[in-house]
């Protein structure tokens, strides 16, 4: 006779789901997209928009104008600090796209 399985709340085995098959970390790093304008504050969240995260940790950010993507490429290594402070996934590089952001109306 088998044993009888306890039903699971559902938050509980989606963790599981994912820890088990190495989605956590990529979860995290994907949120950064959402947090991005907290992340970066106002003055750079309205000249920039957080695009995606790949698999290896690239963020691909679309900036307005080619001096944006230059003066952001410098402060990049404090941006990265700061997008990788207590997440389990981690950012490891940005790439800056010149082009207007595609705000949603």
């Amino acid at each position: 006779m088998s044993k009888p399985v306890r039903p699971v709340p559902i938050g509980d085995a989606i963790a599981g789901y994912f820890e088990r098959h190495g989605l956590t970390r990529r979860v995290s790093a994907a949120g950064v997209v959402a947090e991005w304008a907290d992340l970066v504050g106002p003055q750079i969240a309205a000249a920039t928009e957080a695009e995606s995260v790949t698999a290896d940790g690239i963020l691909w950010v679309r900036v307005a104008s080619a001096s944006w993507a230059q003066e952001l490429r410098l402060m990049s290594p404090r941006i990265l600090a700061r997008i990788n402070q207590g997440r389990k996934g981690r950012v490891r590089e940005i790439r800056w796209v010149a082009g207007a952001p595609r705000r949603a109306p």
